[in-house]
């Protein structure tokens, strides 16, 4: 018997096995299933089906946050239309997600047949429109360009760190086709770019009278790989040093100059008086969002900063383009080591601790309760609302990583993210924390969790609604109430053989009693977190307060 033929499809597969995907996410569909043939039986690249698409685009974001890059399938219209939410918080904050969507076959296309999922108009192009605002990079492959575009596309998505489009028909998939003779490399940079030299001496001439510098990172700093060299270099000099809420988890946050989470106005005074009072703030992979500085009340201005951007750099009011971003934080470490001997040292005063009393739960008495409670090495995910600003606050464990998503903001997003980072990261215990309202969008995916013997940790907070809107307007109004759920009892419905655990629990003893059992960490456990339905945290209520605000502006 012949070997069969090697084909687009295989070439696909093997292009995310190259990029580091093991695991393809999605929903199956009549378009993509001869594909999907491929899939199964490629040697290392894993299907792992969902129980929508939007839940898959969000699986695929969560496994790209810790893999580094991610891919979903969907089918041609309904499907990938219904995953384009999740697509779009990919985009918004970096994540590098490939979205392939098998679509009816060239022929049929051509002759602009009346084919199912379609507007019923012959027109092939509109859903492909629709996701190019999301897409740093798209391919409609077809017999002549399907290799190439592939290749292509993936390499934008690498370099960029943002999601692209594939639009692949069930014919193309089949193509016999030449397999790939070199990996896919990235775009290398100019070594003599005249811009790096002029930024180095201008950051010198900016750093060198000073005694007060501080360092301000954030998520694009972890998107694009810098996280071991920035620890080095604190650990090397240690300036004071903190993140926004979208890069918390980048910092080993027990050094000693760490000084925080920093949310603008509403950060804690020491944590801003850090990073504020420097006279140069060093900012590396900041995105300033209304959320995550409490309505835009940070007070870093151009001419008292550094910048580091993925493609370009900043020296007060002078940008120097084509630099990469590991080029100018590798120079300003040089710069530093010259200068640190003037530079004030910085030391964290930590709190006293707190005692839990046994009384009723507070959000107080929950997030001192899981700040003991999470491990070195621990994945934490924390759904928009109280949980995500909630945990800024907490003091993270060295090694642990933090999901949130504070830009997009699409409540939901944490659960199916959390089946995809465990799905990645097998050994590694994963922790979500989600509201009541943001679980029942999407609590399908905890039925793929337990069909895959995944167990983490779910700390449902059930307070009775959407509680950040009741927080910004509206809090005795019907909109923001929800059908309440027996939680406890969900997993069992969700799956036939449920070993998961579960329990409510409503004052502080409890849940220490409940996070201490559930460290065995040999099943899936679940939490439903009882908590005052007006009960939030303070970095909550400023930026609330904050929006509110500019929501009622004329």
């Amino acid at each position: 018997m012949m070997n069969a033929p090697y084909t687009v499809a295989d070439y696909l597969v093997d292009r995310l096995a190259d990029c580091g995907a093991d695991h393809l996410f999605g929903v199956p569909g009549d378009y993509n299933l001869q594909f999907l043939d491929h899939v199964i039986a490629h040697r290392t690249v894993r299907w792992v089906g969902c129980a929508n698409e939007l839940n898959a685009a969000y699986a695929a974001d969560g496994y790209a946050r810790v893999q580094g890059f991610g891919a979903l399938l969907t089918t041609y219209g309904v499907g990938e239309l219904s995953a384009l939410n999740g697509v779009a918080g990919s985009f918004a904050e970096r994540v590098p997600v490939l979205h392939i969507v098998g679509a009816p076959c060239t022929g049929a296309q051509q002759r602009r047949e009346c084919l199912h999922h379609t507007l019923g108009d012959g027109n092939f192009d509109h859903f492909r429109q629709m996701s190019a605002p999301i897409s740093v990079a798209q391919g409609v492959l077809d017999a002549r360009n399907a290799c190439a575009e592939i290749d292509r596309v993936l390499s934008e998505i690498m370099r960029h760190k943002r999601p692209g489009y594939l639009l692949l028909p069930a014919d193309v998939a089949a193509l016999p086709v030449a397999r790939p003779v070199s990996a896919l490399t990235a775009q290398a940079t100019d070594a003599e770019n005249p811009q790096l030299e002029s930024f180095i001496q201008m950051a010198r001439k900016l750093l060198q009278p000073c005694h007060r510098i501080s360092v301000l990172a954030d998520v694009l700093a972890l998107r694009f790989g810098q996280q071991s060299v920035l620890n080095q270099w604190m650990q090397e000099v240690p300036i004071p040093h903190a993140t926004l809420l979208m890069g918390k988890g980048l910092f080993n946050e027990r050094h000693p100059a760490f000084a925080g989470t920093y949310s603008g106005g509403a950060s804690h005074p020491q944590t801003r008086e850090a990073i504020e009072d420097a006279e140069v703030i060093i900012c590396i992979g900041t995105c300033f969002t209304d959320t995550i500085t409490a309505g835009f009340t940070h007070r870093i201005t151009p001419k008292n900063s550094i910048e580091i951007q993925p493609f370009a750099a900043r020296v007060g009011e002078r940008w120097f383009s084509g630099i990469a971003m590991s080029e100018a934080i590798q120079a300003l470490i040089a710069v530093s080591k010259a200068f640190s001997a003037q530079w004030q040292t910085y030391r964290r005063q930590l709190s006293a601790p707190v005692t839990v009393d046994s009384g009723h739960l507070t959000q107080r008495h929950f997030w001192q309760a899981l700040e003991k409670h999470l491990r070195p090495n621990d994945i934490v995910l924390a759904d928009q609302g109280t949980a995500a600003f909630g945990i800024a606050a907490l003091t993270l464990p060295e090694g642990a990583s933090l999901i949130v998503q504070p830009l997009w903001g699409s409540i939901g997003f944490t659960l199916p993210a959390a089946f995809g980072a465990q799905t990645s990261q097998a050994d590694r215990r994963v922790v979500l924390v989600i509201g009541d309202g943001a679980a029942q969008l999407t609590i399908q995916e905890l039925s793929s969790m337990l069909r895959d013997g995944q167990r983490p940790l779910i700390l449902l907070l059930n307070n009775e609604g959407y509680t950040v809107e009741r927080a910004i307007h509206g809090p005795e109004q019907r909109y923001n109430d929800i059908s309440l759920w027996n939680w406890t009892q969900v997993p069992q419905a969700l799956n036939l053989d449920c070993q998961a655990e579960c329990w409510k629990v409503s004052n502080a003893s409890q849940l220490n009693d409940a996070l201490a059992r559930a460290e065995r960490g040999d099943k899936l456990t679940l939490l439903e977190v009882m908590l005052p339905k007006m009960d939030i945290p303070p970095l909550l209520k400023a930026v609330t307060q904050a929006l509110e605000a500019r929501n009622s502006e004329h």
